[in-house]
């Protein structure tokens, strides 16, 4: 296979086909998301789990489930982030096993500071585009998300379609 950047790229730069084009802004997105979680002093794994909790409390369970991981697994997560205040653990009302992990105050302001950091950053990246070939991407990435029954946060999708009026609660 002849990985030379001519193989990969088009004459315009561009990537020669949609799965390279999908890598390379993959790693852009992936590389962006990285140094701002940096620059809010959170990993990208805190900043993940932040914004997933700026839309509510959220069962051990469920967390797991988002993250791809076991119950067990997380747990090293969300004692990081509660230790840091960020977030806290409360009992399930009738199920004294099960906790809800919930944001505090301060877990509220960073993940509003990290989520609004971040989508004008990716609002810079799509700058380039018109606002028809916006909303061709837009949807495009909606099918591609639809087609592999992915359900998109509320927090990125409202990113998506309006950046600049992005709730957290």
């Amino acid at each position: 296979m002849n990985d030379s950047p001519q193989a990969r790229d088009g004459a315009d730069g561009a990537p020669a086909d949609a799965a390279t084009g999908l890598v390379q802004l993959s790693a852009l997105v992936q590389g962006l998301y990285a140094r701002i979680s940096q620059r809010h002093d959170l990993t990208p794994v805190q900043a993940k789990l932040l914004c997933i909790l700026a839309e509510g409390p959220r069962g051990m369970a469920e967390l797991a489930h988002c993250f791809g991981v076991e119950k067990a697994a997380l747990t090293g997560l969300v004692d990081r982030v509660e230790r840091r205040g960020l977030a806290k653990r409360t009992p399930v009302h009738g199920d004294r096993r099960a906790l809800h992990v919930t944001l505090t105050d301060a877990g509220h302001r960073a993940a509003t500071a990290f989520h609004g950091e971040l989508s004008m950053e990716l609002e810079r990246l799509l700058s380039a585009l018109t606002p028809d070939e916006r909303e061709q991407f837009r949807q495009a990435m909606a099918a591609i998300i639809a087609a592999c029954g992915l359900r998109p946060s509320r927090l990125l999708a409202e990113a998506a379609t309006n950046p600049r009026q992005v709730s957290t609660r």
